[in-house]
């Protein structure tokens, strides 16, 4: 039978305050353990919670930048389970009534582009971290993550792939990061997430039983997991077997989803209101005061960027991942360059360089201004792009501009006509087999010789005029 994968993804997004979200305490990462803590992110008897105003501007602003509405009257509740991470025994969450609801994301794919809508936006607490490896006799808890804000942001089961998940995720922490509401970095659990996976016969509108996974540090992982769960599912169901509703985790090492407990609902949790925290109302004064403080978001951006530069839906979508790199696309444009050469020469060429030496484009030692350099010298048949590739590699490992290589290494591109013509002449008298195959039609044949000619000037030949003094001299064969 073929089947239909259904997921829904749970994203908790740390949101980019000093202080956590019911005390003073300070959110930075890699401190001593249990060094940012106090009577209330540890529970102790009479703390009392106070909301930090900075987290709720900030979950109105992401809310507002995935397009969801914002509730007037909120109201926290006391999530209750037992963990030895949760030092009060209840997270500080809310259910019924979520700060944000109602939102999208548009992601593009191959086949255009597809809107994931959003469910609801909550505010939370996180919990606290336990620690087990290297620990021979048991495990220790560390509570600085206590207490640190999350707006917990989660989809309708819209996706269909786990391609989808990639894309939808990495275009929700662009957005975070142009909100300037979170930094999204997965390494700090500033941004995590978890996977609900179903599959369905194809065709049909029932839902599937769900698996969540959790323990997922990377949109590789989330990927890989996803594509593993929907496989163990399909494999039970065509043997007659049913999927269980469970919890389960990622193991990196071993590439599966182990089964960690059966999944609770709602209920489980015995949801009731957060008494320390009195119900309140956001003014729709206050909602509009901050939705003018958005900057110019990925969406609009890339729509922007198809519009003034013409570029496609897919070249827009790469460039506004990131909002450095958006910014250095438009610098590079402003120093002369075309902008479909811009984006082809940062997408095929400088991010990949960037990739391999483990390089933000932040981190980029070739800079806007020295890419627009070299696409023009290039332009202006100063070298040639094969050469150019040569260059832009050397231009970040040297940080040196594309003139300074170019000038030191003699690499300016060959274009005296009768220098081309002795290496084209030389090239014909060595390889007669490909002159009579051109005379005898083969395009192909003249193909080579170019080949040749480029080899012997090492690249630096103008490749237009190879194959016009080639041609003219082949003719003058026939």
């Amino acid at each position: 039978m073929n089947y239909e994968p259904v997921i829904g993804l749970e994203t908790h997004v740390q949101l980019l305050t000093r202080c956590k979200i019911f005390c003073s305490c300070p959110t930075s990462f890699g401190e001593q353990p249990n060094k940012n803590t106090c009577p209330v992110c540890l529970g102790l008897p009479g703390a009392l919670p106070v909301l930090n105003g900075k987290v709720l501007e900030l979950a109105i602003k992401a809310g507002l930048a995935i397009d969801c509405q914002i509730a007037e009257r909120l109201r926290f509740n006391r999530k209750n389970y037992f963990y030895p991470d949760l030092p009060k025994g209840y997270q500080i969450s809310q259910f019924k009534h979520p700060i944000c609801f109602g939102g999208f994301i548009d992601i593009v794919l191959p086949s255009g582009s597809k809107r994931i809508c959003i469910t609801r936006a909550h505010l939370e607490e996180d919990a606290g971290k336990l620690l087990h490896e290297g620990i021979p006799d048991g495990s220790y808890v560390d509570f600085n993550r206590a207490g640190v804000p999350l707006l917990e942001v989660v989809t309708e089961p819209d996706l269909r792939s786990s391609s989808e998940a990639y894309q939808y995720l990495t275009m929700l922490k662009a957005v975070m990061r142009y909100a300037g509401v979170s930094n999204c970095n997965m390494e700090e659990g500033s941004l995590r997430c978890d996977a609900n996976v179903s599959i369905r016969p194809s065709g049909s509108e029932k839902l599937g039983t769900r698996a969540e996974i959790k323990n997922l540090n990377s949109f590789r992982a989330v990927q890989k997991a996803i594509e593993y769960e929907i496989k163990r599912q399909t494999e039970l169901l065509d043997t007659g077997k049913t999927v269980a509703q469970e919890t389960r985790l990622w193991n990196e090492s071993r590439q599966v989803t182990i089964a960690m407990r059966s999944k609770e609902e709602a209920h489980d949790y015995r949801y009731f209101p957060e008494p320390d925290l009195v119900p309140f109302t956001v003014s729709r004064e206050e909602v509009e005061r901050i939705r003018k403080m958005l900057p110019e978001l990925p969406r609009d951006l890339s729509d922007r960027f198809q519009k003034q530069y013409g570029l496609t839906a897919y070249d827009a979508g790469v460039l506004v991942q990131e909002q450095r790199l958006a910014h250095f696309f438009e610098e590079a444009v402003k120093c002369g360059t075309q902008p479909k050469s811009a984006s082809n020469w940062i997408q095929s060429e400088l991010l990949g360089i960037l990739n391999e030496r483990k390089l933000s484009i932040e981190k980029s030692p070739v800079s806007a201004k020295d890419l627009a350099e070299l696409i023009a010298l290039i332009e202006k048949g100063t070298i040639s792009g094969k050469i150019g590739k040569e260059v832009l590699p050397r231009m970040v490992d040297e940080q040196k501009t594309a003139r300074q290589i170019i000038e030191s290494s003699g690499l300016t591109q060959i274009t005296d006509e009768a220098a081309i013509g002795k290496v084209a002449l030389k090239a014909i008298q060595a390889n007669p087999k490909s002159v009579e195959a051109f005379k005898s039609g083969k395009e192909t044949a003249l193909g080579y010789l170019v080949g040749q000619v480029m080899k012997e000037t090492q690249g630096r030949a103008n490749p237009q005029l190879v194959n016009k003094i080639l041609k003219e001299k082949l003719e003058q064969t026939i």
